[in-house]
């Protein structure tokens, strides 16, 4: 199988992400895909051939080892790192989106295409939740078919057309239990990590609208302020009357424009 496309992916996604995102990038690539193609792929290659059953009933054999591993494992795994790449793809084209939509306005519509701001914040936020679903998805079918993630070395079959109980052998069931525990590991760090990415994203951008709008409504003060001022110089105090010019101004307002012609 050609991993080609998802190195790509991975690379092109790498440029629009956060460093923690950078992060998730490179356990996927490195402590997953390497893994995967280097190690992996290799211990399972022959699972079925190196299935053995002690009994030379035709169909037997081939019936138990669909009971026991009705999906391969090394297939799964090749499954799940495709679903958990391909969310990225929705930042990757958006931002290609943004960038046509540049090219076809001729002007500059953004600071910057690939800025995680706007509706690129929406679908980067919806990509993480994605990946960390896909992810949980798979660490349950994981924990359904393999025993809790366990691999025998044998297994007792009694399933039709087997005549009566039969023992199966396993071949290598240490070494796929560990490369089994990897998975796990990494498939629960890319977890945590894609919930911390998410939780900064939503928390940062939640105290920038929150300064955003503190500080519009504090320069709306200062105009209410300036224009309070504007209206007492020009208009003509009434004989034997004090004119206030504050007056009209909300209390708050009011406290407001004390403080800052305190500062100034």
């Amino acid at each position: 199988m050609s991993w080609a496309f998802l190195h790509h992916l991975l690379s092109g996604m790498n440029k629009y992400s956060t460093g923690i995102g950078r992060i998730w990038v490179a356990v996927v690539f490195i402590f997953r895909l390497l893994v995967y193609i280097a190690a992996a792929e290799n211990i399972w290659k022959y699972d079925h051939d190196e299935f053995e059953c002690n009994i030379e009933q035709p169909g037997c054999e081939n019936v138990c080892f669909d009971h026991f591993f009705p999906v391969s494992h090394i297939r799964l795994w090749a499954l799940q790192l495709i679903m958990v790449s391909t969310p990225s793809l929705l930042v990757v084209f958006h931002v290609a989106y943004r960038e046509n939509r540049e090219k076809r306005h001729n002007q500059k519509l953004y600071k910057s295409p690939g800025e995680i701001d706007g509706g690129l914040l929406c679908t980067y936020l919806i990509s993480l939740i994605l990946k960390t679903g896909f992810e949980i998805v798979f660490l349950i079918l994981f924990y359904k078919l393999y025993n809790r993630f366990k691999v025998p070395s044998l297994v007792k079959c009694d399933i039709t057309p087997c005549p009566n109980s039969v023992d199966c052998y396993i071949s290598k069931p240490t070494e796929k239990m560990i490369f089994l525990y990897f998975l796990v590991v990494t498939s629960c760090l890319c977890i945590v990590l894609n919930l911390r990415e998410l939780s900064y994203l939503i928390f940062k951008y939640s105290l920038k609208c929150y300064l955003k709008r503190y500080i519009k409504k504090d320069q709306g003060s200062e105009g209410d302020c300036h224009k309070s001022e504007i209206i007492g110089h020009n208009r003509p105090a009434a004989a034997g009357q004090f004119h206030n010019s504050s007056l009209s101004l909300p209390l708050n307002v009011q406290d407001k424009c004390e403080k800052s012609s305190l500062l100034t």
